[in-house]
């Protein structure tokens, strides 16, 4: 019984600190600081482009590696963030880089409320203030639309297409407004009700390898645009 007591009680005071430790570092700052102090950032690299999101952003590395072969390309993606985690550690995963290109993919994660209830102007106002920050710091931004997806399996009760058709407008007549590349996703990958096509995810909401190879054509368009090599 003591055993069983001391068990329990080295349990709770465990998930009490790794509780504590999450609450500190909300935004997760600490996940990329290693890989950020060995970039060179001593001038603005002309080649280096950043990719900020979540994990459709993170599990590009891994669903079509060879993509980011390049080494001009960043992945800053952190499965299961909302837009204000992201905006929080915006500058440090962002800007301190210096890179010449930052292309950003959020607001999913919002739709689901995986941080809470958030209006959609709510999330637009975020990505607005991320793509400010990088132009007010000479940094050439592209912003994605949204990915289709019809139901959330972590979040069943949420119905996110219509959610995501309507943010989608509202990002792409802001990267009119401020006149950065908008490169629509969505369009190249929905379905006939909807949500992401089959032949392009394992779940629903994330691509697998044939849906980032529908993805990494649009993007890299845009860069060279950006870039002006195009």
């Amino acid at each position: 019984m003591k055993k069983l007591a001391f068990n329990l009680t080295l349990f709770f005071a465990v998930f009490f600190m790794m509780d504590t430790i999450y609450a500190q570092d909300w935004p997760d700052l600490n996940r990329y600081q290693k890989e950020n102090e060995l970039l060179d950032k001593s001038e603005k690299n002309k080649n280096r482009v950043v990719f900020m999101g979540n994990s459709i952003t993170e599990g590009w590395s891994t669903h079509d590696p060879s993509f980011f072969q390049n080494k001009s390309f960043i992945n800053r993606g952190i499965s299961g963030q909302t837009t204000p985690q992201m905006l929080i550690r915006f500058r440090q995963d962002v800007v301190d880089l210096k890179p010449n290109v930052v292309v950003i993919l959020a607001g999913i994660n919002d739709i689901a409320g995986n941080t809470g209830p958030s209006s959609l102007k709510m999330i637009a106002d975020n990505i607005r203030s991320m793509v400010e920050i990088a132009l007010v710091n000479d940094i050439k931004v592209i912003l994605c639309s949204v990915l289709p997806a019809k139901e959330f399996s972590w979040s069943p009760e949420v119905k996110p297409a219509h959610k995501v058709i309507d943010l989608n407008k509202m990002i792409r007549v802001f990267a009119e407004e401020k006149k950065v590349h908008y490169v629509d996703y969505f369009q190249a990958m929905v379905d006939s009700q909807n949500g992401l096509k089959s032949e392009y995810t394992y779940d629903g909401v994330h691509p697998n390898k044939a849906g980032y190879q529908v993805m990494g054509p649009l993007v890299k368009e845009a860069i060279d645009l950006v870039e002006g090599k195009k």
